[in-house]
């Protein structure tokens, strides 16, 4: 088989993978319940909490597509605003939501709303979570398996394989546990991997740095903020990054159960607090190396344009510049970090999902009570069950021909759940007068509302460019309170609904 990368890069993708492995087998030693699978025994330490959340909101298509921000004509570094709206979330969150996820000892952030509103919204909550999570990483998963079919030279189904098997067999078996300690492996072999790239690329100047610098300087690619007040402007700007990113990253870490379950995994309430807000500043730092990335892959590209002569789309040059540029050693370190962003998401889907399956779904209908071995067992069924929904996933994606912008777009739309979902939590903490029904009313509304809003386009009906997406969450979030509180004042409910009701 002739494959575009060497027999050396090979090997190290296959030991990194193998590597994996072999640290879930380690960490399943000793698990005797399901609060060891899902929780970790909530024994670990900040740090690897920290960590772990930085790779999980790191997928494959962030590794390759934030460089592309900057690299394409007109790029520049205004993305990095929306990093502002993340600390600020994140520090939102450590007060407002966060405390209450160590009232108790929940499984899920689900389990919060059952006390103010009730089963059903419980219930209601952690289903939409299961659909849309589990649609947007397998769509996800056949995004990073395109990569990584152009890398290897293997078919695509094969690529999915790979990557499911992998990721299914070290989640499997070693659980959150698992999950995090590979992250935090992940996280340093990826940001290895984007500095080794970085330093080749200025490397590769005639000039090295001083070319860099008045490359991005006449190009005007280290403009960083942009005041207008726009929600409709395509680039980033300082409103839509600090309003928008603070609704953004409070939904996601703070109403989604797929960053929440690492917070409740931490030994204490200051530990997950620490994790929370300093994952905000690494997200920062890291955002800009990769930005970086991007400017200088435009200088490099302007000295050394593709022998094939074709223009790069965006998130396609870092990609080209990794297989076609890159020394043997630094290409298989870099697919390796290609494969490690990839499953740093994926893992955490999968235990997340089963959590959540597990937790709120089934064992309530037992009455809340289950054997710890059948706990247990259930949740690895639950594992190898949603990676072989995923997998299937990306395979009929593959298999019906979806197009990559086609599948970005859909990706979007499994995405508008966490929006309105923390529109829940803020009826929750903020009055007493809104119940289950009320809030119910208002999620459903505001899903609604916001996948209506992003189909708009500019028309004689909608005279307004599309509403740039670092505003979806807020205007979510707004959305499902305004429902909420419009049905109340229609109904004329004055009664709060028993706590747990």
């Amino acid at each position: 088989m002739n494959l575009p990368i060497s027999s050396f890069d090979l090997a190290i993708v296959l030991l990194y993978m193998g590597a994996a492995l072999a640290l879930g087998m380690w960490l399943a030693r000793g698990q005797k319940s399901a609060e060891d699978y899902f929780l970790g025994g909530r024994s670990l330490p900040w740090w690897a909490v920290l960590l772990s959340t930085v790779a999980t909101e790191t997928s494959t298509v962030t590794f390759l597509s934030i460089p592309g921000v900057a690299f394409v004509p007109g790029g520049d570094m205004r993305f990095l605003q929306i990093t502002l709206g993340y600390v600020a979330g994140r520090l939102l969150t450590s007060w407002l939501l966060l405390p209450l996820y160590f009232q108790g000892e929940p499984y899920t952030s689900y389990e919060v709303l059952q006390r103010r509103f009730g089963v059903a919204m419980r219930r209601a909550c952690s289903c939409l979570f299961l659909v849309t999570r589990n649609l947007s990483d397998g769509l996800r998963l056949y995004l990073t398996a395109l990569v990584l079919q152009a890398a290897l030279g293997l078919d695509l189904p094969t690529c999915v394989v790979g990557l499911a098997v992998v990721t299914i067999g070290y989640t499997f078996m070693g659980g959150v546990r698992s999950v995090i300690w590979n992250d935090c492996i992940q996280l340093v072999v990826y940001l290895v991997g984007a500095v080794a790239a970085l330093y080749v690329i200025i490397s590769s100047l005639p000039e090295g740095w001083p070319e860099f610098w008045r490359f991005a300087k006449a190009e005007n690619k280290l403009q960083v903020f942009d005041f207008d007040f726009s929600l409709t402007k395509p680039t980033m700007t300082f409103w839509g990054g600090l309003v928008g990113g603070a609704f953004l990253t409070a939904a996601t870490h703070g109403a989604d159960q797929l960053m929440v379950q690492r917070f409740l995994a931490a030994r204490s309430q200051t530990g997950a607090r620490a994790a929370l807000v300093l994952s905000g500043v690494m997200v920062m730092m890291q955002f800009a190396l990769f930005l970086l990335i991007g400017v200088g892959l435009a200088a490099f590209y302007r000295d050394f344009p593709p022998a094939s002569g074709e223009t790069l789309a965006g998130d396609r040059a870092f990609a080209d510049f990794i297989v076609h540029h890159l020394g043997v050693g630094l290409v298989g370190v870099t697919l390796a970090a290609v494969f490690a962003a990839a499953m740093s998401t994926l893992s955490s889907s999968l235990n997340s999902s089963a959590t959540a399956l597990v937790s709120d779904l089934w064992k309530p209908l037992r009455g809340g009570q289950m054997e710890a071995d059948e706990e247990l067992r259930l949740g690895r069924i639950a594992t190898i069950g949603f990676g072989a929904l995923q997998a299937a996933i990306a395979l009929l994606s593959y298999f019906r021909g979806a197009d990559a912008s086609i599948v970005k777009q859909v990706l979007a739309i499994a995405g508008f759940a966490t929006g309105p979902m923390l529109g829940v939590y803020i009826l929750g903490i903020s009055t007493r007068r809104i119940r289950q029904s009320e809030a119910m009313f208002g999620l459903i509304a505001g899903v609604s509302s916001l996948a209506a809003l992003s189909q708009l386009e500019k028309t004689s009906f909608w005279p307004w460019e599309p509403i740039q997406w670092a505003w979806y969450a807020a205007i979510g979030a707004i959305a499902t309170v305004s429902w909420a509180w419009g049905l109340y004042a229609i109904s004329g409910n004055s009664k709060s609904e028993p706590s747990g009701a």
